[in-house]
């Protein structure tokens, strides 16, 4: 059964079914909801790579502040393009980064590293000359 957006696409991929770059055009073409805090956006540093926390909607938003014990908190978020976070906003930390989407949902929750073919080759941790 094919899913329909990009949490569907996640869903397929967890399920072992989907193709990944399918899953990466869907996050390219989705709205992602993203956490601002401080003027910037929301990040978490995990294996030496930041990663851009991302929702698919705002329940998914509202299970990761709960999971963060922060349910109560008015929370603020930019809704960004895929694109835009994997094409601009990535580079622009400076420093290996990916995005996270739905980080609070286990088996919905899908990472997307800065590799080749998912972030520009210029920040890709595995492009060559880098590393």
């Amino acid at each position: 059964m094919r899913g329909t957006g990009l949490a569907g696409r996640i869903a397929e991929r967890r399920a072992g079914a989907g193709d990944p770059r399918e899953l990466v055009g869907e996050l390219r073409r989705s709205l992602v909801l993203v956490p601002v805090d401080g003027g910037g956006l929301w990040t978490a540093e995990f294996g030496g790579v930041r990663w851009v926390c991302g929702f698919t909607d705002e329940e998914a938003l509202a299970r990761f502040a709960e999971a963060r014990g922060e349910a109560g908190r008015s929370w603020e978020f930019a809704e960004v393009r895929g694109a835009r976070l994997l094409d601009e906003m990535v580079p622009a930390l400076g420093v290996p980064a990916g995005v996270a989407v739905n980080v609070a949902d286990g088996e919905g929750a899908m990472l997307f590293p800065p590799v080749a073919g998912i972030v520009p080759d210029a920040v890709a941790v595995d492009a060559e000359g880098r590393g």
